[in-house]
C-alpha cells in the first residue's frame, strides 16, 4: 500500500505516521513540502509518487481567526481539498479526507447522521463544507470522515491549553452549554488506517468521534481530576460553568455536535474504542 499523507506534522497527521503498517510505503508532507492549494504542485506530486491512497490531514483549523481570514481558510480547506480529490481521480487513487461537525448548527440537539442536512454557523464550517462537497464531486473515490474535538499529544488542542492554563490560574472559566465528544487523534488515526486496508473501500460521508458526551467545562473537569492523580498542583484547579454568551468568541459553533458513528464502526472487522483519557493526560504531563 502506498500512502500520500499531508498535514503530516498536524494532530491527526502525527498520530497517523506513529501507527501505519511498517508494510506501507508512505510519503509524508506539510505545508513545507506540498502546498495543497497550488494544483499544479499537487498534481505533479501525485503523478511522480502514484499513491493508491491520499490521506488529506491538512487544514486551516484556527476556527475563531477564520472568521477574518476567509481568503486562506476556503484556499486550504476548500480548493485544497478540491486539488486533492482532482488529482487522486486522474490517477485512480482513493481520496480519505477529514471534515469536522462543524458543518452543521447542532440547533435541535439530535444525534448528528450522514444523512442530515448541514448548516455552518461559521466561516471555517463553511470551508470545510465547501470542501467536502467539491471533493465528492470531482472524484467518486472519495471517503469524507467527520470528526469532533480532537485533542492528542500532539499540536494545540483543548486538553494542552487547559493543562498549561491549570498551572497558572486557580479558576477558569469554561463553555457549558456546548456539548460535543472528545475524540482522540490516535483513535481517529486507527479508524483511517482500518478505512485504508479495506478490500471494498466505503465512498461519501461517514461519522468518527469519541463515544463519551459532554460539555466543554466537563471535559476541563474531567482533564483536571486525571492530572491531579499525577500532579498535585491541578488538585486546586476550579472550573466555572458559564454560558457561551458570557464567552468572547469571534466565531459560531455548533450547540450539539454528537456525531453517529455507528455507520463507520460497522464497517470494520472490529470496533475502534475510546483510548483513555487518562493516558494522554500522563503523557502531556510527564
Amino acid at each position: 500500500m502506498r500512502i500520500l499523507l499531508t498535514g503530516s506534522k498536524g494532530q491527526v497527521g502525527s498520530c497517523l505516521r506513529d501507527r501505519l503498517p511498517d508494510s506501507w510505503e508512505l510519503i509524508a508532507s506539510d505545508s513545507q513540502t506540498l502546498n495543497i492549494t497550488d494544483a499544479h504542485n499537487v498534481l505533479n506530486m501525485v503523478k511522480t509518487f502514484e499513491p493508491d491512497v491520499i490521506i488529506n490531514a491538512a487544514g486551516y483549523t484556527k476556527v475563531d481567526a477564520a472568521e477574518t481570514d476567509i481568503d486562506k481558510a476556503f484556499a486550504i480547506n476548500a480548493t485544497g481539498t478540491l486539488n486533492l480529490a482532482q488529482a487522486a481521480q486522474s490517477i485512480g487513487a482513493r481520496l480519505i479526507h477529514i471534515s469536522t461537525e462543524q458543518v452543521f448548527d447542532g440547533h435541535h440537539h439530535v444525534i448528528l447522521s450522514e444523512n442530515m442536512a448541514p448548516n455552518p454557523l461559521s466561516v471555517y464550517g463553511h470551508s470545510k463544507l465547501a470542501g467536502e462537497l467539491l471533493a465528492l464531486n470531482a472524484h467518486v473515490d472519495t471517503v469524507i470522515v467527520r470528526t469532533s474535538w480532537v485533542y492528542s499529544e500532539y499540536g494545540s488542542n483543548f486538553v494542552k491549553t487547559m493543562l498549561e492554563k491549570g498551572l497558572e490560574t486557580p479558576s477558569l472559566r469554561v463553555v457549558d452549554d456546548q456539548i460535543g465528544c472528545p475524540t482522540y487523534a490516535g483513535d481517529l488515526a486507527e479508524v483511517i488506517i482500518r478505512l485504508t486496508a479495506l478490500t471494498h473501500s466505503p465512498r461519501g460521508l461517514l461519522h468518527f468521534a469519541g463515544s463519551q458526551q459532554m460539555s466543554w467545562a466537563e471535559f476541563a473537569q474531567r482533564i483536571f481530576a486525571e492530572a491531579a492523580k499525577i500532579d498535585e498542583r491541578y488538585k486546586h484547579v476550579k472550573v466555572e460553568h458559564i454560558a457561551t454568551a458570557d464567552y468572547q468568541s469571534a466565531a459560531r459553533r455548533p450547540e450539539f455536535g454528537i456525531l453517529d458513528s455507528r455507520s463507520l464502526q460497522n464497517l470494520l472487522p472490529q470496533p475502534v474504542a475510546d483510548t483513555p483519557l487518562a493516558r494522554i493526560v500522563e503523557k502531556l504531563i510527564r
